[in-house]
């Protein structure tokens, strides 16, 4: 678990964040993109699939906060999570699930395997932007939605 790391990174204005959102449907993408850009996000880069996120997320500039779906094409969310805590650029990155498998099983699942918090889809657009703000800032999120 990385809640000792979570808990003594350098907090992240929204309007200086650099997300990476995996996620393979494109309308929660777009919702997504869009609850970022109300909060004042200017760097969002989308990923389709857990393939590839390392060689992807190191051409960004920099990299603050990865939202990452569980259930992707070719590589799910936890084989996706386990080769970038092995890359040594990206290990300390923080890596949100956002999924619509909510359950305790599966947040204790994410919990174990070295996810950074957990949001279930369907998003709810009142909350989102606080909980991102709430992760940004070095504060873990793991909510069920309920």
């Amino acid at each position: 678990m990385n809640d000792s790391l979570t808990q003594t990174r350098k907090a992240v204005d929204p309007t200086d964040a650099h997300i990476l959102v995996v996620e393979d449907n494109v309308s929660n993408f777009v919702l997504i993109a869009r609850l970022l850009a109300f909060m004042g996000v200017q760097k969002c880069e989308w990923k389709t699939t857990g393939w590839g996120v390392v060689d992807f997320a190191n051409t960004m500039q920099r990299i603050d906060l990865i939202l990452m779906d569980l259930r992707l094409p070719h590589e799910d969310g936890y084989e996706a999570l386990a080769q970038i805590r092995a890359d040594e650029n990206l290990k300390d990155t923080l890596v949100v699930v956002v999924t619509a498998h909510g359950s305790s099983q599966e947040m204790q699942k994410a919990r174990e395997a070295g996810f950074d918090g957990f949001l279930v889809k369907p998003l709810d657009a009142d909350h989102f932007p606080d909980q991102i703000r709430q992760i940004l800032s070095g504060e873990p999120v793991w909510d069920l939605g309920i």
